[in-house]
């Protein structure tokens, strides 16, 4: 399983937000580019980058650290955040990274056709967050009456081979993976399923490699607070 170390950008400082509310922000540092080369030494397999202005506000403020970050490390990024047209996508995979995760433009109907057909379905992923199983959207506030699942089926449909699932109710809050939803949702669709949400210690990360069909996981806010080793390579190995 794949290690996807997180750096989420706001006003070209690294941040964390507790359950995505802007308001619950805590801020870890100045440099994003030494953060990247920070968990590319410590073991990441993958660069996790979340454009949090261009989310919020459809404005990126961040895209140059953005190309700094992809050019500065040897390992693969991606990028999430205001990924809501064919300009926002172009201009993210002009900063260098491997591709980029498109989120609730998702579940417009032909959207994700349109792109794959544009860019190529390898250079995209589908960010899906839920909530009691269902679509969350306008920075989770509200959630749609279509499922995670059934959107994920329509990615795989439109040719998106990797999917980014996020269950919000865990996400930076350290209590652990919601590893039910996380196996249903492997068991449901053919893809590189990525898992979000709640990962607080090197356990959680042992618990989702067992469950099959799971291609990699995403550590955010543990990572920040210390609790994950200096080598994150060791945490598989034991």
């Amino acid at each position: 399983m794949l290690l996807y170390p997180a750096i989420d950008l706001m006003d070209g400082k690294v941040v964390r937000l507790e359950r995505g509310l802007a308001e619950k922000k805590t801020v870890y540092s100045d440099d994003p580019v030494a953060m990247a080369k920070k968990w590319e030494a410590a073991g990441a397999d993958w660069i996790h980058l979340v454009d949090l202005d261009a989310a919020f506000d459809g404005k990126s403020r961040n895209l140059e650290v953005i190309r700094e970050i992809a050019k500065a490390v040897s390992v693969p990024c991606e990028l999430g955040g205001g990924m809501r047209d064919a300009a926002s996508i172009e201009a993210g995979l002009s900063t260098g990274v491997r591709r980029v995760i498109i989120g609730t433009k998702a579940a417009e109907p032909g959207f994700l056709d349109q792109a794959a057909g544009a860019f190529g379905p390898s250079r995209l992923a589908v960010g899906i967050d839920a909530k009691d199983g269902r679509v969350a959207v306008k920075g989770w506030v509200e959630t749609m009456e279509l499922t995670a699942l059934d959107l994920a089926r329509q990615a795989v449909n439109a040719g998106i081979r990797t999917i980014i699932y996020t269950d919000i109710a865990t996400d930076g809050m350290l209590q652990g993976p919601n590893l039910a939803a996380m196996r249903e949702m492997a068991d449901a669709v053919p893809c590189d399923l990525i898992a979000s949400g709640g990962v607080s210690g090197p356990q959680d990360i042992r618990d989702l490699a067992r469950v099959p069909g799971i291609h990699g996981a995403i550590i955010g806010r543990a990572l920040y607070e210390g609790r994950m080793p200096e080598d994150l390579r060791t945490i598989l190995a034991s």
